[in-house]
């Protein structure tokens, strides 16, 4: 009798192949990759750093984002993670442009291996070698969180309420992939979700309620896109979602799909009536296909969402507003 045992083990055996392969390529390349990362990390900040200080962050995150790539994980026990987080400590580096560190060194490894003969972004493993690095690159700030026992705050790596990725987080990447795409000239499109009508619903039935329906929406927006996407709550009644290359092309069916999963799913009771309430989205979808060499301004696209979120209310709410932006 056949069971589905065979392949399954089949493709665990393919991706730990590699993951092996692509920890190997790292561990040969580990210098040039780093250096590429500390060319542009000590001016990144309001302060300065020396350039010596800057390799020896980098050499760990770079032996960092190899292990993970290769365990499928981080141990936040890990001395490796102890050390990042004690050099990190030396001066008082905040998470945020940790954060920032890290996700350049994520851009560095992943553009050494484009060019990579087997593993490159011409071969048919590159989505999954893509999506493997960026997953370690989160891992390894996860474990140094984790480690450090911070308290949430602004410059946390992830929302409390919702769970996913804070506002600082979403502007860090935002302006390191406008970097990239005007690089590179890739598409990126930007979601704005608001939640319709979310201050009368504090207002009426308190902010409790207000915060459980933001909760349960970070939940659904989180699980509504894949692992590797970029989801973050960057104000009181909104979470955005920033999608890159091909994904971006999707971003509007993705989006009124969401919007009608959304308006299906979200509800509360009100407790007045016992009468069911079922909440709904505004939703902003703005793309931007960037020739290479040109200028992309990251606040010019967080613009045009807020703007498109507006247009959907005015037009009555619970619908998305589809945009370009130049």
């Amino acid at each position: 009798m056949d069971t589905p045992a065979g392949p399954a083990v089949a493709g665990e055996s393919s991706t730990e192949d590699l993951r092996e392969r692509i920890a190997s390529a790292l561990r040969r390349r580990a210098g040039p990759i780093t250096l590429d990362a500390v060319t542009l990390f000590p001016f990144s900040g309001a302060e300065p750093l020396d350039a010596a200080y800057c390799k020896r962050v980098g050499e760990r995150i770079v032996q960092l984002v190899t292990s993970a790539v290769r365990d499928g994980r981080v141990d936040p026990t890990l001395g490796l993670v102890a050390d990042l987080y004690r050099v990190a400590s030396e001066r008082a580096l905040p998470v945020d442009r940790l954060f920032a560190f890290v996700y350049l060194a994520e851009r560095s490894v992943l553009d050494d291996l484009a060019a990579d003969a087997g593993l490159g972004a011409t071969s048919e493993a590159w989505p999954l070698v893509a999506q493997l690095v960026r997953r370690a690159s989160f891992d390894v700030l996860a474990a140094h969180v984790a480690l450090a026992q911070l308290e949430p705050t602004a410059a946390a790596i992830t929302d409390p309420l919702t769970t996913v990725h804070s506002r600082a987080v979403i502007e860090t990447v935002l302006a390191k992939e406008a970097i990239r795409a005007a690089r590179l000239g890739h598409t990126l499109a930007f979601i704005l979700i608001d939640v319709d009508h979310l201050g009368a619903i504090n207002d009426q039935h308190g902010h409790g309620v207000g915060d459980r329906l933001l909760e349960r929406l970070g939940v659904l927006v989180k699980g509504f896109f894949r692992q590797h996407d970029w989801v973050g709550r960057i104000g009181d009644d909104a979470i955005a979602v920033l999608l890159l290359g091909l994904d971006a092309e999707h971003a509007p069916d993705l989006a009124e799909r969401l919007r009608s999963t959304v308006e299906e799913r979200l509800e509360f009771t009100d407790h007045h009536t016992d009468r069911l309430v079922r909440v709904t989205v505004s939703v902003a979808v703005v793309t931007v296909a960037v020739a290479a060499g040109t200028v992309l301004d990251p606040d010019r696209l967080m613009a045009d969402a807020l703007a498109g979120v507006e247009r959907a209310k005015r037009a009555g709410r619970n619908r998305v507003d589809y945009s370009r932006s130049s």
